[in-house]
């Protein structure tokens, strides 16, 4: 068994190998996970939390890193989450991300953690929140989160994090056409990244009129930032929007609305865990095995297996 006390010790005095073995834990669910998310929930909540979504190709990794440098000439500690897909035949990924972000592994303020999606939908891995969860308790002043970059699907992120800025890139017409159906009504700021490009004020002016034509959200009015990492235009006005985001959400009250839309769900989701796991150890396999059967030679139909197997 690890000694989470120990663990939690030397993760807290920024020990990185502690931090390290304190996030496979949480992800992947071993025994201790539940002792760790008590002993450090309490201390959740005080992190800038910033989610990076959109379509894969449009600089979400390199624009992260150009953040965390910024972030960093204030913040004492940041910390990168991201999620990069598995291998629906090995279930590994090729976490890409640190090598796009390879000039922060030498800033000894900056901590990163590439997780595998491990098939989960939403464009973040089962165990990202808690993952962020303990980041945010362990101290650091930023956490940033990168998803995996899916589409229009891609809306978990905004259980995670308390500001998701959605990136597009110039000349990507039928990206933004993509998106708009779903992801776009989770941004709290619009990006055009890589605004060095031609067609950068085109692509702005576009996703400003999609604005126009949705409903209003809140009170809030989403602005759209131009990016570009390669030269830093538009990084410290990204920031600003962020920051003003941030302020409007806990002064209007939607930081906190938002919070409890995500427990509930993370609720349910472990409710779901528990429920599953009682009734498998209930019923056990061989009861399970024979209702399958009988479901598969029509003798039994599925609402009637459901039944069976919760009247044992």
């Amino acid at each position: 068994m690890t000694d989470v006390g120990t663990l939690l010790a030397g993760a807290r005095q920024g020990r990185i190998a502690y931090i390290a073995r304190l996030l496979s834990i949480i992800e992947n669910e071993e025994p201790e996970a539940a002792d760790i998310i008590r002993l450090t929930y309490a201390q959740t909540g005080r992190a800038i939390v910033v989610g990076f979504t959109g379509p894969p190709g449009s600089g979400k990794s390199t624009l992260v890193s150009a953040i965390t440098a910024l972030y960093r000439r204030t913040a004492a500690r940041v910390a990168v989450v991201a999620v990069d897909p598995s291998s629906p035949y090995t279930g590994g990924a090729i976490l890409g991300d640190r090598i796009r972000m390879r000039e922060r592994y030498l800033d000894t303020g900056v901590f990163i953690r590439s997780m595998a999606n491990r098939g989960t939908s939403g464009g973040l891995a089962r165990a990202t929140r808690r993952v962020v969860g303990i980041l945010d308790a362990l101290g650091f002043d930023v956490v940033l989160v990168e998803t995996v970059g899916v589409g229009q699907q891609e809306i978990d992120v905004s259980r995670v994090v308390d500001t998701v800025c959605l990136l597009t890139i110039p000349g990507a017409g039928d990206d933004i056409q993509a998106i708009k159906a779903g992801i776009m009504e989770i941004a709290d700021v619009l990006v055009v990244n890589k605004a060095d490009r031609p067609g950068a004020d085109e692509t702005a002016r576009d996703l400003i009129q999609m604005l126009t034509l949705g409903s209003p959200r809140l009170a809030w009015r989403t602005p759209v930032v131009k990016t570009s990492a390669e030269d830093g235009t538009g990084i410290e006005e990204l920031i600003a929007a962020i920051d003003k985001h941030r302020a409007w959400a806990e002064e209007s009250g939607e930081a906190r609305r938002r919070n409890a839309d995500a427990m509930r769900h993370d609720i349910q989701a472990l409710l779901q865990e528990r429920v599953l796991q009682d009734l498998a150890t209930r019923v056990g396999k061989q009861k399970l095995d024979d209702v399958v059967l009988r479901v598969v030679d029509k003798t039994l139909d599925p609402y009637g297996a459901v039944d069976a197997l919760l009247r044992d």
